[in-house]
């Protein structure tokens, strides 16, 4: 049996992830700051897709600490992770110049110090099993700039280089690291918030060349692909998901 962690999955491109894992044949863990009927029902829908087991913890990836107790929990309930997905993330939009040390700190704390901190905490049990893969969510504002995303992008583009970094110790062990970076996606938390700004759908799928705002379904491919044999033999890449977003 191999086992998925998949972090902020309560909704869009974790819980997609993780019902694509499921039909993988993955166990799957689930670890949100949501609800525990929210946790239940992706637990239920996992099952109901394929996983063989499932199970969720509450996570508040705010607190320090609670990315380690989320993988013991994990540990716990399954005996090992082969897959590590670090999906949770949060954005503050703001002009720069306008940001507080308290926005500073509790984006860095959930977008980089909980994937950081998760991986590090699963590495003693990747290393027995021989290997696993550890799939960090990133954004194609880790690579481009764009009004009021000072320092959503900058913890982005930290988790790029976390990955390469990482890849670049880890590769010998067979533990393959890599990031994931979407564009713009239509979860529904986009869509609600962009809803209310009249035109602001229109635009943001203006910016894509394809023409369209992805689905979250469409990230979870790309993780997949990463969190399975068909990427073997690839370590430290940015997999890049945005419609060709960044290419112009």
């Amino acid at each position: 049996m191999k086992v998925a962690l998949v972090t902020g999955a309560s909704r869009g491109i974790g819980l997609e992830t993780a019902l694509a894992l499921a039909a993988k044949g993955f166990s799957l863990f689930l670890a949100a700051e949501g609800t525990d009927a929210e946790l239940n029902a992706g637990v239920a829908a996992c099952k109901a897709r394929g996983a063989p087991d499932a199970g969720h913890a509450i996570a508040d990836l705010s607190r320090a600490g609670a990315a380690e107790a989320m993988v013991e929990a994990a540990l716990t309930a399954f005996g090992r992770v082969d897959v590590l997905v670090n999906n949770a993330g949060i954005r503050c939009r703001k002009a720069f110049g306008t940001f507080t040390r308290a926005d500073f700190a509790s984006v860095l704390e959930v977008n980089l110090a909980a994937a950081f901190f998760a991986s590090q905490a699963v590495l003693p049990a990747m290393r027995r099993q021989g290997g696993g893969r550890i799939i960090h969510v990133a954004s194609q504002h880790g690579s481009v700039a764009s009004e009021e995303n000072a320092l959503y992008g900058t913890t982005k583009a930290a988790l790029i280089h976390l990955a390469r970094n990482m890849a670049f110790e880890l590769a010998h062990e067979g533990i393959h690291v890599n990031t994931v970076s979407p564009g713009p996606i239509a979860t529904q938390f986009n869509l609600d918030t962009w809803g209310k700004q009249p035109g602001k759908l229109e635009m943001m799928a203006s910016r894509v060349p394809a023409g369209r705002m992805g689905r979250p379904e469409e990230v979870a491919e790309a993780i997949v692909f990463l969190a399975t044999t068909e990427g073997g033999y690839i370590h430290g890449h940015d997999l890049v998901v945005d419609g060709g977003y960044i290419i112009h």
